[in-house]
């Protein structure tokens, strides 16, 4: 009895706090709310399965772990049945009449699977490059790499769609040029 109390309590205080991030990165890994519902379900029932194992430090980094383990149970009945993709692509950005919201949706659906992957997790998810790292299963400089790469394509994108100025596809985010004739540096 005094260790089922004790699980619940560790449960309590370790995980349900993360259950909302982890909503946020299993949104990110499925197609559909429900497959994003049922992957973050399945790594709660693992997470108290295993609550007597765990040491009580880094549970963020603890339950990306178990939901990465998750991902690739299902990957492996996926293969093993041969149904759909491995990495579903997300569903397609939703706004009225062309807005930025679906210029950026736009842009984030053309960006390649392993790009677009890290996007998600660390921009839209607000995952840490350390935390998207271990739930992929790659090194963190790996991600900030994937990262750095589409949201440069996303920039060029936006910038041809005219949702941002050119400028900022060029990575330059900084005050406006100086007038003509300015010196570039101070005269000593």
């Amino acid at each position: 009895m005094h260790q089922a109390a004790a699980r619940e309590q560790a449960f309590t205080a370790h995980v349900l706090p993360e259950v909302e991030m982890l909503l946020r990165a299993a949104a990110a890994l499925s197609a559909q709310p429900a497959d994003a519902e049922d992957l973050v379900r399945d790594t709660l029932l693992r997470a108290y399965a295993a609550m007597d194992r765990f040491d009580g430090e880094h549970p963020r980094a603890w339950l990306l772990t178990l939901m990465r383990r998750a991902v690739l149970d299902r990957q492996r009945s996926r293969m093993a049945l041969d149904t759909g993709p491995v990495w579903p692509s997300p569903p397609q950005a939703v706004g009225p009449g062309g807005g930025f919201d679906e210029a950026v949706g736009s842009a984030l659906n053309s960006l390649p699977g392993r790009q677009r992957l890290v996007a998600q997790l660390v921009d839209s998810s607000g995952l840490s490059y350390a935390e998207a790292a271990g739930l992929l299963g790659v090194s963190e400089r790996i991600v900030a790499h994937r990262a750095h790469r589409a949201r440069r394509r996303m920039r060029t994108r936006l910038a041809a769609e005219g949702a941002i100025p050119r400028k900022a596809a060029d990575g330059y985010w900084g005050p406006p040029d100086r007038p003509t004739g300015a010196p570039d540096k101070p005269q000593q």
